[in-house]
């Protein structure tokens, strides 16, 4: 079997077998970059309303996250609670209710996890570990395998001795640039 035909043989499987880890990684990279816009874990929302406060004094703090749980029905999903000079912050199953225990003020925040996005980073953030640290660092070895084999599956002038080089050429000066430009700057 000629070279040339290896190289397309074993760049175009490599790329069947981790088309996979191709979308998690590029997906999940995606949102992971842009962290500082969205929470590409969690969708948080946050409801701001008003409760009816105690009408004498509960200094037990179990039994006063209870009472304005109740108001809203919630108390089965109670976790345990904080209290500071005029707050109760009280801690549910995904989420958490803040109520002044004076004025009845109060915010409910809830989290539940983004569909798709969740389990996308899960396994970008090497979550899992053992086995799927292995089949994450023969991904990356298959990477620089698809990146040397695709050099040269094209011949000629559109290969890499013709406007591949240039291209090639591109994607090498762009993050060295930008490298330089971040350690620089």
């Amino acid at each position: 079997m000629k070279l040339r035909k290896i190289n397309r043989v074993v760049h175009r499987d490599l790329g069947y077998f981790f088309f996979a880890m191709c979308i998690i990684y590029g997906i999940s990279g995606i949102a992971l970059n842009h962290r500082h816009h969205w929470n590409p874990n969690y969708i948080i929302t946050q409801k701001a309303f008003t409760l009816q406060p105690p009408a004498e004094e509960i200094t037990d703090n179990k039994e006063l996250a209870i009472f304005f749980l109740e108001q809203i029905d919630r108390e089965d999903e109670f976790r345990t609670s904080l209290t500071s000079r005029d707050d109760i912050r009280i801690f549910i199953r995904h989420g958490s209710v803040t109520v002044n225990r004076y004025t009845g003020e109060s915010e409910l925040e809830t989290v539940r996890p983004r569909p798709v996005f969740n389990q996308l980073n899960f396994l970008h953030y090497n979550t899992p570990r053992h086995l799927w640290t292995w089949f994450s660092d023969l991904f990356a070895g298959g990477l620089i395998v698809l990146a040397f084999t695709g050099l040269f599956i094209l011949k000629g002038k559109k290969g890499i001795t013709g406007r591949g080089a240039w291209i090639t050429g591109a994607g090498i000066l762009i993050p060295l640039t930008l490298l330089f430009v971040y350690l620089n700057g």
